[in-house]
């Protein structure tokens, strides 16, 4: 087990009771501000002192508070990275970085600056100063800093809160081989539902201080209902696709899943690679006959597996295409009218528009 946490702490009036574990690669901890997903970092961290906790790490007891175990932050081997980079400006990217080795004794060095360099794709920055970089720059250093700590964990604060789309877009791709590459576990703090679609193997779910659901990320984002406070718009499926191909008539790529061919806008991705596709429940149409004379290019044969509980005007049909689960969220009038049911065969309808190109994210090797 990677992270095996137990935590009860009062702050002020703010009341915080969580227990989760995980086992993946890249767990993400979701929920709106003020549902303790910072608090929770920073107990691991060392930088909050919990009234109750047992938190393990890797196999390896940081607190216990029933047994008076309380590791001091600076002997915890854990990496953290904040909202904002927070490098020295006086220091040039070369020394920032290894400003991160100080913290760790010379005989137990493991990371390779070169490796960690290379992975982040800063080689051509070691030379300038913190000033000259953007955004999305100064966060990558700020992740080879704490890679180069050796971490048994890495804590990842929303490193991308404060970027715009374009530097999210550019910092994405080394977040996912970091995931995949480096080694290292990641906890992610994030309160938007594409960003943990497009990174996280696992996702704790928080609110108003408690778990709400956990688990690995594929099987979380298909309930809706534990978004709520994203408006139900960005909730959905997850899926595996391999790039079978380039329609470039048509600037089109097409992916293959086992629950079909999609096409989708053109990228920039090889055939062969394999992505990790969302499919939010709000774009997906169902229809009890195979459609004609639309201008949608994805239709899903599916089976419905199951129907969820009403949520005012809306309910979940859970949908079984080709082996992935697959989520639609309708109307009540449209389950009556159709006369949705599980065992139904169906198509999902899917416009080529409705995949968002930034949350299309490589797959690693760990399962969504």
């Amino acid at each position: 087990m990677i992270l095996d946490v137990d935590i009860y702490h009062r702050q002020g009036g703010f009341s915080l009771e969580v227990r989760f574990q995980s086992d993946g690669k890249l767990t993400a901890l979701y929920g709106p501000s003020g549902s303790g997903k910072t608090t929770i970092v920073n107990a691991i961290g060392g930088l909050v002192q919990p009234d109750h906790a047992r938190i393990v790490v890797q196999g390896r007891e940081l607190v216990d508070t029933k047994t008076n175990i309380v590791v001091p932050k600076h002997k915890r081997r854990i990496g953290y990275v904040f909202q904002e980079g927070r490098l020295f400006p006086h220091l040039n990217v070369r020394h920032n970085l290894l400003f991160g080795r100080w913290f760790t004794p010379s005989g137990e060095r493991k990371a390779s600056f070169d490796h960690v360099v290379d992975l982040l794709g800063i080689t051509h920055l070691l030379d300038r100063r913190p000033s000259t970089l953007s955004g999305g720059e100064k966060q990558r250093v700020a992740i080879g800093r704490a890679l180069l700590a050796d971490p048994q964990l890495l804590l990842m604060d929303e490193p991308l809160a404060s970027l715009d789309e374009a530097r999210k877009s550019e910092i994405y791709p080394y977040i996912e081989r970091l995931r995949d590459e480096g080694g290292v576990p990641i906890v992610l703090v994030s309160h938007s539902v594409a960003e943990i679609a497009r990174l996280a193997t696992s996702v704790v779910v928080l609110s108003e201080g408690k778990v709400v659901a956990s688990g690995p990320a594929a099987e979380v984002l298909r309930h809706t209902n534990y978004f709520a406070q994203s408006g139900l718009t960005e909730a959905g499926a997850l899926i595996e696709a391999q790039v079978s191909g380039h329609n470039a008539a048509y600037d089109l790529t097409v992916l293959q899943a086992r629950a079909g061919a999609l096409s989708v806008p053109r990228l920039p991705h090889p055939i062969g690679t394999i992505l990790r596709v969302r499919l939010r429940a709000r774009d997906i149409i169902l229809s009890l006959a195979p459609p004609h004379g639309l201008s949608a290019l994805n239709v899903l044969p599916a089976f419905i597996s199951s129907i969820g509980d009403a949520e005012g005007a809306s309910m979940d049909v859970q949908l079984d295409c080709g082996g992935d689960p697959v989520v639609a969220r309708v109307t009540r009038k449209s389950v009556e009218e159709l006369g949705l049911k599980p065992g139904l065969p169906v198509h999902a309808i899917i416009k080529s528009i409705a995949f968002d190109p930034e949350a299309l994210g490589v797959a690693g090797q760990e399962n969504i």
